[in-house]
């Protein structure tokens, strides 16, 4: 699949969860499980977009692209702002979770939520780019 390069703004994220809403359906992947990469992808971009690129100006991009393997569908985000790991934040216990929403400690439940929501998330640095890798396993695989 071709990558998709967009300006790094939220006005993008219409178009970053139709990329993945599309590659989920030419992987066959089930309805409500692209809605969960879907939002998968919209929540990483929106951490990346609201605070890796919050200083960053109008230059910044954010970049989507998509691979279908016989097993897996895999889309990656891609960006240049400062390294950032999302695996490394974080993430609500089960007590915490079981709290009233006006109870909870704010931030990282959509970190949660995106990783929960894909069989498999990873993240690498490679020279000045980030890598956000969510892995869809496909039906037939």
């Amino acid at each position: 699949m071709d990558k998709l390069t967009l300006p790094a703004v939220l006005a993008s994220l219409a178009e970053l969860r139709r990329y993945a809403r599309e590659a989920a359906a030419a992987a066959g992947i089930e309805e409500e499980r692209s809605y969960q990469l879907q939002l998968a992808v919209d929540e990483i971009a929106t951490n990346i977009i609201s605070y890796g690129y919050k200083d960053a100006g109008p230059m910044a991009q954010i970049v989507i692209g998509g691979e279908i393997t016989a097993d897996v569908l895999i889309i990656t985000l891609e960006d240049h702002a400062p390294a950032f790991d999302p695996r490394t934040r974080q993430m609500p216990d089960d007590d915490e979770l079981s709290k009233p929403l006006e109870e909870r400690t704010i931030g990282g439940l959509g970190i949660y939520l995106a990783m929960e929501g894909v069989d498999r998330f990873d993240y690498r640095r490679e020279g000045e780019r980030n890598l956000n890798i969510f892995e869809m396993r496909r039906r037939n695989g």
